[in-house]
């Protein structure tokens, strides 16, 4: 056997369904297993990193085989219970190995060739080039190599190809891949005493020959005292940027040292994760309702492998997980802690580090690429953190996709929040649904925790899929706080409304600064005003890529797509008729920010929301200060209701309750329920009972009134009632298709021929096609098509003869450029 010659099936990070074979020389053969990188080329000139999933010896036909370029690891990156998973995510998602792997692996392991332009030695002056090959080319001459990007930039265009082409047909040019390594390790300067100078004697002689050299002999008594605290295994190494700051040295007098043989630099590898903090406290002790509730939840775990922890707002959630973590590491298990927004990790961390220390571990999108490659490693064990492996990982989404290999439990915090769900490109999976199957490919635990569950998640608890485990009692017996809904369609008519404030909601918050307590005031949605309108013809600016108006931003006096991007300068008259009569319309987070000083002047605010957030820092900062009591009033959108923790916060408003509610979507009343409960329980947290005001034009609605009286219960009945009616989740799977094309004329008849060839298949379990609220996002057109299936119907069956369908659609020349996109249970 050991002469046969071993291929190995790969997974490239490209959406193509298939694997694809590849030789393994005689050199790499016995030094390749599941779960390496390899360097493989891919069409005519490409090379990517690939991912091995298979090695065997059986030889495919049909077409000639490429020899594997190069082996990236001498053990697995990836082990055998993540590709399982990963296969997994692709079946039920619908969607190839190479979205799910390029998804997964932080992109530092994912190198591929980048194309190099290189003028040619054999040029010659009388080849016929066109006026724009010579101009490309005279720009070319000043650097003789160039990257595709680079000539897209000196061309002044995008589309460059064609142009490269001719001139490389023309042998003006050659074309040269290049492997990109995007990882960089992070490296600092030690400097050592050099090994020549042994014997107390004879560094006592240097150190009195330098005093004739002030600066040199400051520097090296400097590194001794350093380096008598610092000595590990023998070896004195300072950092070289510690040593110069703390003797106030400069280079150059290191550098005199150095060319002396006294002292030595040398250049090593270094993690850049932060440093992790000792162990500080035990968990602190649980009260006797989170007592039972813990003994609840293990007595669940003996009957059921994941269960539902429905637990009210400030009941005291986190303390419990914390004490579930604690056994878990008792038994030397793993443990994936799953937060819906970054925002949360702040708080979080913290109190998880104060418990576990350099057991804890963070992962997020906001961390760089090299930080997530150092986590990686962390987790296999080749990290270079002294402290060793992480034993927790707190994460968002995408933290499901590390190399787990002995996880014990995943928790996964405000289960019921949509930020679990990927949405924007593929894989389009649920980390909640996801975890749960995660855990069965380890054996391991779930606890779902939340005080507003999703109905899909508290019907698989009451139905028994699930455990259920309820606490309805907030930490030290705190009251729910009091809830006043406000009627702001009759206050305007009084005239008692001011700007977007009731009478009752700028009572409430005088009071509560006057007393120093905090206030937070909700709107979900970002930016200055909802859109500009001509008063005189009524002009409302969309985008000119998207069928939607574009958001004005007061700060950068800019109306942006929160679609694509697209931004332009405030018009300052109207384009349809001239008129500069334009006025806003609606309001958002940043015009509440702009008015609540005209009422409350001196007051400190701050705005937490996508755009007062693009940093890590940014979220911490804000968190931190308003915790510190820096803060007097927090305007925010949703981010500001996942489950954050204030101790001082006596009020809170829902400036606009009415624009979740009218929302055209079959969940619009589910997630408003849980927006205004999970908002409202940030109020009362310590002392007093919290007070929130509602504003709303519908203050009858019932889901307004569910929420006054916290009652979840009848919120969960009404709508599930109504998703039996109308055949929607948990009683049906859905599965919606977007399809996508430039072309009006193409998409339509594209989506008429697809869904009658579904509705053949599936006959009236397909509805549509219509187009979507946005009918053109990015200069693409939009048609969507809605599967239901069934729970006891084939779901996979039903996937596999959709993808035919769409991929017999696919052949057809006219439809060669139109997308395709399945989402699998959207929301």
């Amino acid at each position: 056997m050991g002469n046969l010659t071993e291929y190995a099936d790969v997974i490239l990070p490209l959406p193509v369904q298939s694997l694809y074979t590849y030789k393994v020389s005689d050199e790499q053969t016995g030094k390749i297993k599941p779960g390496f990188r390899v360097t493989v080329q891919f069409g005519q000139r490409k090379i990517y990193t690939a991912l091995v999933r298979r090695v065997h010896n059986i030889k495919p036909g049909g077409y000639r085989i490429k020899n594997i370029l190069s082996i990236l690891d001498n053990v697995p990156l990836v082990n055998e219970l993540q590709l399982k998973f990963w296969e997994w995510i692709a079946e039920y998602y619908m969607c190839s190995p190479g979205d799910v792997y390029k998804s997964a692996l932080p992109s530092g392991l994912k190198s591929e060739s980048e194309t190099k332009v290189i003028i040619s030695p054999v040029y010659r002056q009388d080849m016929n080039l066109t006026e724009k090959e010579v101009l490309l080319l005279d720009a070319l001459r000043k650097r003789n190599v160039a990257t595709i990007k680079e000539i897209e930039f000196l061309a002044g265009k995008k589309d460059v190809m064609p142009l490269i082409r001719s001139m490389h047909d023309k042998g003006v040019i050659f074309l040269e891949e290049q492997l990109m390594e995007r990882y960089r390790p992070k490296l600092k300067t030690y400097v050592t005493l050099s090994p020549s100078i042994s014997g107390k004697k004879k560094l006592n002689n240097i150190i009195e020959m330098l005093h004739k050299a002030p600066g040199q002999h400051k520097l090296l008594l400097g590194y001794l005292d350093l380096s008598d605290t610092d000595t590990k295994n023998g070896i004195k190494e300072i950092d070289k940027s510690l040593l110069l700051r703390s003797t106030g040295s400069s280079e150059s007098i290191l550098k005199s040292l150095v060319k002396k043989g006294v002292l030595e630099t040398h250049r090593k590898e270094v993690s850049r994760l932060a440093e992790a903090t000792r162990r500080q406290s035990r968990p602190s002790a649980l009260n006797d309702y989170q007592e039972k509730a813990l003994h609840a939840i293990e007595n669940t775990f003996l009957k059921k492998n994941v269960a539902l922890f429905h637990g009210v707002t400030s009941s005291g959630k986190t303390e419990i997980y914390i004490h579930l973590i604690d056994k878990q590491l008792k038994h030397d298990k793993q443990v994936l802690y799953l937060l819906p927004e970054i925002a949360i990790t702040a708080q979080i961390i913290n109190r998880l580090k104060n418990v576990f220390g350099e057991k804890v571990g963070v992962y997020h999108s906001k961390l760089s690429d090299n930080e997530r490659v150092e986590i990686w490693k962390n987790i296999t064990g080749k990290s270079l953190q002294q402290n060793g492996q992480y034993r927790i990982i707190l994460g968002t989404r995408s933290s499901l996709f590390l190399p787990f290999n002995n996880l014990g439990l995943i928790i996964i915090d405000e289960e019921h929040e949509n930020t679990y769900k990927q949405s924007d490109s593929a894989p389009r999976y649920h980390a909640r649904d996801a975890a749960v199957m995660l855990a069965g490919f380890h054996g391991s635990k779930v606890l779902m925790g939340t005080a507003t569950p999703s109905i899909e998640s508290y019907y698989n608890a009451k139905t028994g899929k699930y455990g259920l485990v309820e606490l309805k009692t907030r930490y030290l017996d705190l009251e729910m706080p009091e809830i006043r809904v406000v009627d702001i369609r009759k206050a305007r008519l009084k005239k008692e409304m001011k700007s977007m404030f009731s009478p009752a909601l700028l009572d409430s918050v005088k009071n509560a600064l006057e007393n120093r307590e905090q206030v937070i005031l909700f709107q979900n949605r970002r930016g200055f005003a909802a859109y500009i309108k001509c008063d005189t013809c009524g002009w409302i600016p969309f985008c000119k890529h998207c069928d939607v108006s574009m958001t004005y931003h007061k700060h950068i006096n800019r109306i942006n797509c929160h679609y694509c991007g697209y931004t332009i300068k405030i018009p300052v008259t109207c384009a349809a008729c001239g008129s500069s009569y334009i006025s806003t319309q609606g309001f958002g987070t940043e015009k509440i920010e702009d008015e609540i000083p005209v009422f409350f002047p001196g007051t400190r605010i701050k705005r937490m929301d996508l755009d007062s957030t693009r940093t890590r820092k940014s979220y911490e900062r804000i968190i931190h200060d308003f915790e510190a009591g820096k803060i007097d009033i927090l305007i925010g959108t949703q981010m500001i209701t996942k489950g954050l923790d204030f101790n001082n916060v006596r009020v809170v408003g829902i400036i606009n309750a009415d624009s979740m509610l009218n929302y055209p979507d079959f969940r619009s009343y589910e997630r408003s329920y849980q927006l205004m409960a999970q908002v409202s329980g940030r109020a009362g947290r310590k002392n007093e009972r919290g007070l929130v005001i509602i504003q709303t034009s519908d203050p009858d609605n019932t889901i307004i009134q569910n929420v006054r009286k916290n009652d979840y219960r009848s919120m969960f009945d009404d709508q599930l009632a109504e998703r039996r009616k109308f055949k929607y989740p948990p009683f049906y799977r859905l599965v919606e298709f977007t399809l996508k094309h430039k072309k009006q004329h193409v998409l339509n008849e594209a989506s008429a021929l697809l869904a009658s060839a579904l509705k053949k298949k599936f006959g009236n379990r397909i509805l549509g096609p219509e187009p979507p609220v946005i009918h053109k996002i990015k200069d693409l057109n939009l048609k969507k098509i809605l599967l239901k299936m069934e729970k006891d119907k084939s779901v996979k069956q039903s996937k596999k003869i959709a993808r035919d369908v769409i991929n017999e659609l696919l052949l057809k020349d006219e439809f060669r450029s139109l997308q395709i996109v399945a989402d699998v249970d959207p929301l």
